[in-house]
């Protein structure tokens, strides 16, 4: 009998060693052809490549039609992926539009929106993205993404004390941040006359002198008898006069130190940057972000300073393009653009990342400088940059690029939003939106791939600041594309396009029409809304009218009271709060990387 177990045991022995040296066999086999590779957790999770302009308009670029300025990196990467016709800006400003951006929701959702302060004025206002809210960095971040954010934030730095932080990109998903924390502004360029200074100087000394006049009228009154009030309280009003118009012209004195600072994560690396030098120093950012985590999944937010005033562009681009110092931007911008993606071919990772190139908002009409504009195209399209209804204000390029996944040089004309980024690069990177609050965006991969045919977007709605100028319904039966304006910007010089006289077209006041009934267009035969539809005109007018106004109404009522961050208290400039390198207020630092000038661009 033991014999017999001998011998029982023998065949399965052998055939035990004849199954490891097979699998030993496969396995080396596997290894040679690279076919049977273990796959690790992350390998089907595309690397995130965004790149947002800033005031870019949609005619500036090739791709969507223009002809005369030369971008043909953005260009390739419509030809290489989908390019979208109805992308939309959730804001038609920047701080609102980019907190819409990161979190998927329209910016009152999160008190990002305000007609009257519609962005942040200074690094040391004390409003801001509240930490509450959760952006796509945050949910990638859990998903075992890397995330950096190189360039433009505007979304705040601090709360109530220097230090921390409350509002800062590493608080709200990012682990590397390098740019900078406020955006680009003239007062940045000392060649260039003051911006800030003018646009919020000119409005608070407009309210010192009634405050000033109140106090002198209370001074008249207790000389006079006619009031009984100590003399301590008129010195105290007046004091706080003082204060107030103190604080607010030592801070526009010194717009370029306060405002114009670049920071690595929570460092100031340099007070007042160098406009010079910024654009070599962004790009060499982005490039060593794409080369250190190469080996690992990663979320890269590239937000590009151009095209926004000053227009800071280097010596090689100068002159270059047919249309000004604008058009030079805009070429250099295309230049940074293809660097920025030849880095990802030199590492390997074109296949493996998703990209996508958009703008913040619509081109800005109200810049010009001794006749020459100095604002973006916006193509066929009425308005511009502010003016929340109107096409030209919040219709962006928009361009989404990942080879062997998404069809090469599709395009969808189906209405899209920038709020859409968020839950398509969550869904991308193995994460889920957050479910205990209203998500606007919809993902857009379904889309992109080609498995569905129309947007999830029926309604869209289009706000200036917390007014809500207008809103859009795809009718997808039909096709057709209507859009209602309840309120419009009133231009200046009539028909211009613009409000000349101002910055901006203003969302409230004097400066609007309020339309009873409101205009009709039907956009997908009238995108430049030049033929507005009436009841005559058009026999589906009032079925339109009231089937977008039932949508509105549906809208409104998912909107929750949360605190505002863009009030007078919000954006004042607040010395304890302000991002200093050294000792406050002698704030003075550089970089120490080489000079600028022997390194410049080529285009």
């Amino acid at each position: 009998m033991g014999s017999t177990q001998k011998s029982a045991r023998r065949p399965r022995g052998r055939a035990s060693a004849t199954a490891r040296d097979s699998t030993l066999l496969l396995l080396l086999v596997c290894w040679l052809l690279q076919t049977c590779e273990p796959k690790s957790p992350n390998a089907s999770k595309p690397n995130i490549l965004l790149i947002l302009a800033d005031d870019l308009g949609i005619g500036d670029v090739g791709c969507y039609g223009n002809r005369t300025l030369r971008t043909p990196n953005i260009d390739r990467l419509a030809e290489e992926g989908v390019r979208l016709t109805q992308h939309l800006a959730a804001a038609p400003l920047c701080t609102p539009s980019r907190a819409a951006f990161l979190t998927g929701r329209y910016a009152l959702r999160s008190g990002m929106d305000n007609d009257k302060y519609r962005v942040l004025y200074w690094n040391a206002a004390s409003g801001g993205l509240p930490a509450n809210e959760t952006t796509f960095a945050k949910i990638l971040k859990q998903q075992g993404y890397a995330t950096g954010l190189v360039g433009k934030w505007h979304q705040g730095v601090s709360c109530a004390s220097r230090g921390d932080h409350c509002h800062h990109p590493l608080n709200h998903g990012f682990d590397y941040f390098y740019g900078l924390p406020f955006t680009l502004i003239n007062d940045c360029d000392p060649d260039r006359p003051p911006d800030l200074w003018v646009s919020v100087a000119a409005r608070f000394s407009r309210y010192t002198r009634v405050l000033a006049l109140g106090v002198l009228t209370l001074a008249a009154a207790k000389l006079s008898g006619l009031l009984s009030v100590p003399w301590t309280v008129v010195g105290g009003a007046a004091s706080l006069v003082f204060l107030f118009f103190i604080t607010w012209f030592s801070s526009c004195g010194f717009v370029r130190r306060w405002n114009c600072v670049l920071m690595r994560n929570h460092q100031v690396t340099e007070q007042p940057m160098d406009v010079g030098s910024t654009t070599r120093r962004m790009l060499q950012e982005a490039t060593a972000y794409i080369q250190r985590n190469k080996d690992r999944p990663f979320l890269l937010f590239v937000s590009l300073m151009h095209v926004h005033t000053p227009l800071v562009t280097s010596k090689a681009f100068l002159g270059r393009s047919r249309h000004g110092l604008y058009g030079d931007n805009v070429e250099e911008m295309d230049w940074f653009v293809g660097k920025v993606l030849h880095a990802l071919d030199e590492n390997g990772l074109k296949n493996s990342t998703l990209t996508y190139f958009a703008s913040d908002h619509g081109g800005l009409l109200e810049a010009t400088e001794e006749h020459q504009q100095l604002g973006g195209y916006n193509g066929i399209y009425k308005g511009g940059k502010g003016m929340g209804g109107w096409e030209g204000g919040i219709r962006v390029p928009g361009i989404f690029r990942w080879p062997g996944v998404l069809p090469a040089g599709r395009v969808i004309q189906e209405p899209t939003s920038l709020m859409d980024v968020f839950p398509t690069v969550v869904q991308l990177g193995g994460g889920q939106v957050p479910q205990d609050r209203v998500i606007d965006g919809r993902s857009l991969v379904p889309l992109l791939r080609g498995d569905v045919e129309h947007s999830e977007h029926e309604f869209l709605f289009h706000y200036c600041g917390q007014f809500l100028h207008a809103a859009r319904w795809h009718h997808r039966e039909s096709g057709r594309l209507w859009k209602v304006h309840y309120t419009t910007p009133r231009f200046q010089p009539a028909g211009s396009g613009a409000c000349g006289d101002q910055h901006l077209c203003p969302c409230s006041g004097d400066g609007v029409t309020q339309h009873s009934p409101p205009l009709l267009f039907d956009l997908s035969s009238d995108p430049s809304e030049a033929r507005p539809l009436s009841p005559d005109s058009e026999p589906l007018f009032h079925a339109v009218v009231q089937r977008v106004g039932e949508a509105v109404a549906r809208h409104r009522g998912t909107l929750r009271p949360v605190p505002q961050q863009l009030t007078l208290g919000n954006v004042l400039w607040k010395p304890w709060l302000q991002p200093c390198c050294g000792t406050f207020p002698f704030c003075s630092c550089s970089s120490d990387d080489g000079d600028s000038s022997s390194q410049e661009p080529a285009p």
